[in-house]
């Protein structure tokens, strides 16, 4: 084996991609092997998006990628060149809560609220897609999302309450 190979610096083998994050264009170097959740979270310390199990299994670190939920932990950085990620961060305009935080603050839809951003992004995902018409359809719809402390009554109720007005951004 190569020992130059072994003593490489990581930067020489960064990628610069362009992604929209939270409504700003950037520009970031990244390793091929850095996730979005460690991109995310390290580089550009947006520290809503949580790191759960790591294994695409809790839903805590879900955001909205072009819209669609999805596990930042399972997605490679570089594969996301030129998407538009949204944050838990990026939920609110200004001072302004988006409806569905507004509707957990309302319904007490967190405990300790560790898993409250991947739900909010999964949530706020769930009403764009336009599927999830029920109570049962919105359970089974947010069933990627963990909840360790048992608020799922609550977050469900949020969520319908915001279907309900039709409310979605």
């Amino acid at each position: 084996m190569d020992t130059a190979t072994l003593d490489t610096p990581a930067d020489t083998y960064a990628i610069t991609i362009g992604l929209t994050i939270n409504g700003q264009q950037r520009r970031l170097p990244v390793e091929p092997w850095t996730t979005l959740l460690d991109l995310l979270r390290e580089q550009e310390g947006l520290t809503g998006t949580k790191k759960g199990c790591d294994h695409g299994q809790c839903g805590a670190c879900t955001v909205l990628i072009d819209g669609k939920r999805v596990n930042s932990c399972l997605t490679l950085a570089v594969s996301r060149d030129g998407a538009d990620v949204r944050t838990v961060e990026g939920l609110a305009e200004g001072d302004r809560l988006h409806p569905l935080q507004q509707a957990f603050i309302d319904h007490d839809a967190f405990q300790c609220g560790y898993c409250t951003p991947g739900q909010l992004c999964s949530a706020v995902g769930l009403l764009a897609e336009g599927k999830a018409k029920s109570r049962d359809e919105v359970r089974e719809m947010m069933s990627g999302n963990i909840c360790r402390c048992g608020a799922y009554t609550n977050i469900t109720d949020a969520v319908l309450e915001v279907l309900g007005e039709g409310s979605v951004k």
